[in-house]
């Protein structure tokens, strides 16, 4: 299944287990844009320094999460160029009008053929499948 995933999908699932084995999943081709990867690089630094302020964790336990969370991104996430997709932006904004910041993953989705994976309802209507996690979940499980 080929999904392009939305950043607070990948922020939150990067740092669950549940979610690291997730997105392992061999059953999933996952993709992201430039401009999500920039914002799920910030939103994961920004909820690990959280965690370490918030729960007393150590710095060591925050940059494993931190490296554990890259490495799944290196070995299992393809970054897309916007170069691949920038074609669509009018139309993809036009189809997202309530965060049309997240133009590029609709325009990816749309040049990929492929279904959105998020819990974001600004993509309802967009006009591109969605998969939520939930959803996700019990399809891999009977899959």
């Amino acid at each position: 299944m080929h999904l392009v995933v939305d950043a607070n999908i990948l922020v939150s699932e990067l740092l669950r287990q549940r979610g690291k084995e997730l997105i392992q999943n061999p059953g999933l081709i996952l993709y992201v844009t430039e401009s999500v990867l920039s914002e799920t690089s910030h939103e994961l630094r920004k909820r690990i320094n959280a965690i370490i302020h918030k729960k007393g964790a150590s710095e060591e336990l925050g940059e494993k999460l931190l490296e554990a969370a890259q490495n799944v991104i290196n070995t299992k996430i393809n970054i897309i160029e916007e170069s691949v997709y920038i074609h669509l932006e009018t139309e993809a904004r036009n189809r997202i009008p309530r965060d049309p910041n997240d133009w590029s993953t609709v325009a990816l989705a749309l040049v990929l053929n492929a279904a959105i994976w998020t819990q974001d309802c600004d993509f309802l209507g967009c006009g591109c499948p969605t998969w939520t996690t939930e959803t996700l979940l019990t399809q891999l499980t009977v899959a």
